[in-house]
């Protein structure tokens, strides 16, 4: 196991690259399974959960080879459509082989799977568009039982209490593409995640009008073919640069950030007063000189809306905001675990029901905190650079599943992250893991 030793530092300064977006990458790995023809897929970060789910395709007879440090090269020739509880219980996205194994062999048997505990995260609307369309689906022995024989396209609504289900969306399309007859996808996710599935499905042969929209609208073809396809840049990795220089001052270049894709961010921080100019279609210039920010009220929302994925770090940058801003949480209520941990650092904080009250104070104290899960830990992190003293991050095993050479990259633009196994941490501080 390891940890991460923070000093608290000054500003960020420099250049960093932003990697391919996770999200996208794991269900393109996915989709692999659509075809018996070869895919490489490019820009692809180099995180454990895509490792897993190349684990799980090869365990069920894909061929895996590793190109190059971001380039894979998979094709799904002998396919079992197994995927096996030892694996897929580690890494909930795993869910999304679903669709393209139902839509290709017509049938699937996968474990129920796990994944960060950030609250409930059922996957009803998933199971209720593929019965619509025809499939049968039992539970037995802890694994999902699918057959698919009488797939047929149909007309499905996929909006849900907390807004669209973007891994429902992905295993819908993925099941449909390959369906007899036309399917349309009412209140479909249109994340960029999404839109980058649907150009990757497309160059495959599929046939997909409505991209970028609410409405999907779906032609099955017999046949998909292999294709290249590179993965968009992560949002939520260059949204947590953009945060994590509003937050320590600075000036950082952060190249791979579409700003089409942060625009509920980009105006929250100029509400703020943190200033932002895009200088190319794929840099972010972000500058802070002025030690007075403004509190802000952000509500989380599904695409185009403020990220949950952003709003662990954004609460960071609030604790040390004078003033007084409300976080809530619309897409999972439950996902404050991150704010006792702030609190133990000196944050003030309160909580009333899915929304978060900060206070803004002077600084944050270093101290031993814990991750719960993988953006919590960027958010910890963030946090200990700009507090005071030391900081010790436990359970770093959560960042690492979303964020490519974070500590590396983080350094590099002048923080003070150093990574160490966790024997090197005070035996006084340990927490029980």
């Amino acid at each position: 196991m390891e940890v991460f030793r923070i000093q608290g530092s000054g500003p960020l300064v420099g250049e960093v690259q932003v990697s391919g977006a996770k999200n996208a990458a794991l269900p393109i790995f996915a989709a692999t399974l659509l075809t018996n023809e070869p895919c490489v897929i490019e820009n692809v970060p180099d995180l454990s959960d895509l490792r897993f789910m190349a684990e799980i395709l090869q365990s069920m007879g894909a061929s895996v080879e590793r190109l190059g440090p971001s380039s894979w090269k998979l094709q799904a020739h002998k396919i079992d459509p197994v995927a096996p509880y030892e694996l897929v219980r580690r890494m909930r996205a795993s869910i999304c082989l679903m669709g393209p194994l139902v839509g290709r062999f017509k049938r699937v048997e996968i474990s129920l799977p796990g994944g960060c505990v950030i609250g409930p995260r059922p996957i009803d609307l998933h199971l209720k568009g593929l019965q619509k369309m025809g499939c049968e689906i039992t539970i037995e022995g802890g694994y999902l039982k699918l057959d698919g024989s009488n797939l047929q396209g149909t007309r499905l609504f996929l909006g849900g209490r907390h807004g669209s289900t973007v891994t429902g969306t992905a295993n819908m399309l993925m099941a449909a593409v390959l369906s007899q007859g036309h399917t349309v996808i009412d209140s479909a996710a249109c994340e960029p995640e999404i839109t980058d599935l649907c150009r990757m499905l497309v160059k495959m042969g599929a046939k997909i009008e409505g991209i970028g929209s609410h409405e999907l609208c779906i032609e099955g073809v017999s046949k998909l073919n292999g294709c290249k396809h590179s993965v968009l840049p992560d949002r939520i990795e260059a949204g947590t640069y953009i945060l994590g220089t509003a937050m320590l001052g600075g000036d950082v270049r952060i190249s791979g950030a579409v700003d089409r894709h942060l625009h509920s961010l980009l105006d929250k921080l100029d509400n703020i007063g943190v200033h932002t100019s895009v200088e190319s279609n794929d840099i972010i210039r972000v500058t802070r000189n002025s030690d007075t920010l403004s509190p802000v009220d952000i509500i989380t929302l599904p695409f185009p809306g403020f990220p949950t994925d952003l709003q662990a770090q954004m609460c960071s940058l609030m604790c040390v905001t004078p003033g007084l801003s409300i976080l809530t949480e619309r897409v999972y209520p439950h996902r404050f675990m991150h704010v006792p941990e702030l609190q133990r650092m000196g944050a003030d904080v309160a909580m009333e029901g899915a929304s978060a009250i900060v206070k803004g104070v002077r600084h944050l104290s270093g101290a031993p905190v814990m991750a719960s899960d993988l953006r919590a830990s960027a958010a910890l992190i963030m946090a200990g650079i700009a507090a005071k003293g030391e900081t010790w991050v436990q359970r770093i095993y959560h960042l690492d599943r979303g964020y490519e050479e974070f500590d590396k990259k983080l350094c590099g633009l002048g923080a003070k992250v150093e990574r160490l196994p966790d024997s090197e941490m005070p035996s006084s501080i340990i927490a029980d893991d």
